[in-house]
């Protein structure tokens, strides 16, 4: 009888990718366990791993973490394919290309403060155009903008700032080398 081994050989990329998308859906179900008062008002804490991942590793890394969470994400959190999916897809897709452009701007204008703020604002928006398009077929979803605004600017704000201190601490492989 022969006996035959499958070898899987894994990069030190794939690993970083797969902790990292780790650390994003668990910071996605803390997120899910929040209280919220309006649904779709929420901290978004696993933005702070897309934005550590954006700088340190570039946008396509970003990309599979980002898409990774929301998928694990939404099978741990029993909304695959629901509505709730197709609206974080959205949101994350519109803020993953927000952030693409915008990380090829000059970073002493757009750190990851300005980032965070501004791939919240896409988040949101990418959400609330679903929302209308799909979900609520009516122009009074918009009157919701200011409250979805205002809470992408306070969160986008605080993530942007934890990350931004995150990014200030040397990564964990430069830590190993020195």
């Amino acid at each position: 009888m022969t006996r035959s081994v499958i070898e899987l050989r894994v990069s030190d990329e794939d690993r970083r990718v797969a902790w990292l998308a780790t650390a994003a859906v668990g910071l996605s179900l803390v997120d899910a366990a929040i209280p919220s008062p309006l649904p779709g008002i929420k901290p978004g804490l696993a933005n702070i791993v897309t934005l550590v991942v954006l700088a340190r590793y570039g946008w396509g890394t970003a990309v599979w973490v980002s898409g990774l969470r929301v998928l694990a994400g939404s099978l741990l959190l029993g909304y695959f394919l629901a509505p709730g999916f197709f609206l974080s897809l959205t949101g994350t897709t519109l803020s993953l290309l927000a952030l693409g452009l915008a990380h090829h701007l000059p970073g002493r204008w757009f750190g990851p403060v300005s980032l965070s703020i501004l791939a919240a604002f896409a988040h949101i928006g990418g959400q609330l155009l679903l929302a209308r398009l799909w979900l609520i077929p009516h122009d009074g979803v918009f009157l919701l903008t200011p409250v979805f605004a205002g809470a992408a600017l306070f969160f986008g704000t605080i993530n942007g700032l934890i990350a931004a201190k995150l990014l200030a601490e040397p990564a964990a492989s430069e830590q190993h080398h020195a």
